[in-house]
C-alpha cells in the first residue's frame, strides 16, 4: 500500500495543483501539505473527505488500497454499522460493480455486493417495521400497513400463493441438477420442500443427499423425522428422533437438531434441555449463539421474560469473550434485545 503522503503528492500532480493551491482549498498552511507529502505529519481525519473530493477519488483511493484490502474494509464496515451513509453505500456499490468483470476478484465482489444490498434492505426493513407498527397501532382495525409489517418482519401469510416456497424450490432444484455432488444445495432444497409439506419430493432428494460422500448421517436421519412430520406421522417422527438420540447422546450437533425438532413441536421443556446440552457439549470455539437465542425466545414465549433477559446476558458475554466483539451490530442487537425484555419486566 502506498504511503498516504506519496499518494497525496501523486494525486496533487495529477489534478495540477501546487501545494499552496491545495492548502488554500483545505484551509491549511502550505507547510502542512508539505509535511503530509514528506511523511512528517498526517492530515486530520476530517480532511480526508475534502481531499477525496478535490482529487475526485474515494477515501479508500487516497490510501491506494488493493482490491482485497478494500473488500475487507467494506465487509468490516457492514459488520460494524447498522446503517451506511448514502455516499458510502454508493461508493461501495460503484467499486464492487467495477470488480465484477475482474476474474480474480469476481467471486468476492459478487458475494459482497449481495451483502451490500442485503445490508441496505435490512436497514430499511427495520425502519419500515418501526413505522408500520406505529401505523397498525393507530388503526388496528384497518389493513393499511399490515402487509408492510408482514414483509418487513417476515410474518407468515395465510394465502398459500404468497406463503409457498415454489421459487426457492425451483432455484435449488436447478442448482442440485447442475451440481449433483455439492451437498449444500440439497439441504436448502429439502428444507423448502418440507416447509411446503412436499414430503415425497423431499424424500427423493434426501436419497440423493444420503448417497454423497460428505453427507452427514445424523442430518439425514433428522430430515427423515421432519419428512414424517410433513406427512403428519408424528409417532414415526418421534421414533426416529429417539433412536437418533440414543445413538448420538453426546453429539452436540445431534442434540441441537433434537432441540430444533422439539421446539418446532412446541415441546418447550425438552427443547430448552437439549439446547442447553448442545451448548455445553459444543467443542468449537468461538461458539455460535443459536442455542442461547432459541432459549431466550422460548422463555419469552412461555412468559419467563426475566429468564429471557438473563439469557441475553449470556449471549452478550459470549459475543464479547469468545468473538471479541466490542461495537459490532450483533452485539448491539443483543444489548437492545436485553433492554427490550427488561422494559417488559419493568426492570429497565
Amino acid at each position: 500500500m502506498m504511503e498516504l503522503g506519496k499518494r497525496i503528492r501523486q494525486l496533487r500532480f495529477k489534478v495540477g495543483l501546487t501545494q499552496e493551491q491545495l492548502a488554500e482549498k483545505l484551509n491549511v498552511t502550505p507547510q502542512s501539505v508539505s509535511k503530509w507529502e514528506n511523511a512528517a505529519a498526517m492530515p486530520d481525519i476530517s480532511a480526508l473527505p475534502l481531499l477525496a473530493g478535490i482529487f475526485g477519488v474515494t477515501i479508500d483511493d487516497l490510501f491506494d488500497l488493493t482490491a482485497e484490502q478494500r473488500f475487507s474494509r467494506i465487509e468490516n464496515r457492514m459488520d460494524l454499522e447498522e446503517d451506511l451513509p448514502q455516499d458510502v453505500f454508493l461508493e461501495y456499490e460503484e467499486f464492487l460493480k467495477s470488480q465484477l468483470a475482474s476474474e480474480p476478484h469476481k467471486k468476492r465482489a459478487v458475494s459482497l455486493i449481495a451483502y451490500l444490498y442485503w445490508h441496505r434492505m435490512d436497514t430499511y426493513a427495520r425502519k419500515a417495521s418501526r413505522y408500520a407498527r406505529d401505523a397498525v397501532r393507530m388503526t388496528p382495525g384497518e389493513k393499511g400497513c399490515q402487509w408492510m409489517l408482514q414483509k418487513s418482519e417476515g410474518h407468515t401469510a395465510w394465502d398459500w400463493n404468497i406463503s409457498n416456497h415454489t421459487r426457492a424450490i425451483d432455484f435449488y432444484r436447478e442448482l442440485t441438477e447442475a451440481n449433483p455432488e455439492e451437498r449444500l444445495p440439497y439441504l436448502y432444497l429439502i428444507d423448502n420442500l418440507i416447509a411446503d409439506h412436499r414430503a415425497d419430493e423431499a424424500e427423493k432428494y434426501l436419497e440423493k443427499l444420503s448417497a454423497l460422500k460428505d453427507a452427514d448421517p445424523v442430518v439425514c436421519q433428522v430430515y427423515r423425522a421432519h419428512i414424517a412430520l410433513a406427512r403428519f406421522d408424528e409417532k414415526a417422527a418421534d421414533r426416529i428422533m429417539e433412536e437418533l438420540l440414543t445413538a448420538h447422546a453426546d453429539d452436540s450437533a445431534c442434540l441441537f437438531e433434537a432441540a430444533q425438532y422439539f421446539a418446532g413441536k412446541c415441546d418447550y421443556e425438552k427443547a430448552v434441555s437439549y439446547y442447553e446440552q448442545s451448548f455445553a457439549k459444543e467443542k468449537r470455539r468461538p461458539r455460535f449463539t443459536d442455542e442461547l437465542q432459541s432459549i431466550a425466545d422460548i422463555h419469552e414465549i412461555t412468559g419467563n421474560v426475566t429468564e429471557a433477559a438473563e439469557t441475553y446476558d449470556r449471549i452478550i458475554s459470549l459475543l464479547r469473550e469468545e468473538w471479541g466483539m466490542t461495537e459490532e451490530t450483533a452485539l448491539k442487537d443483543a444489548q437492545k434485545e436485553k433492554a427490550r425484555l427488561l422494559a417488559k419486566t419493568g426492570s429497565a
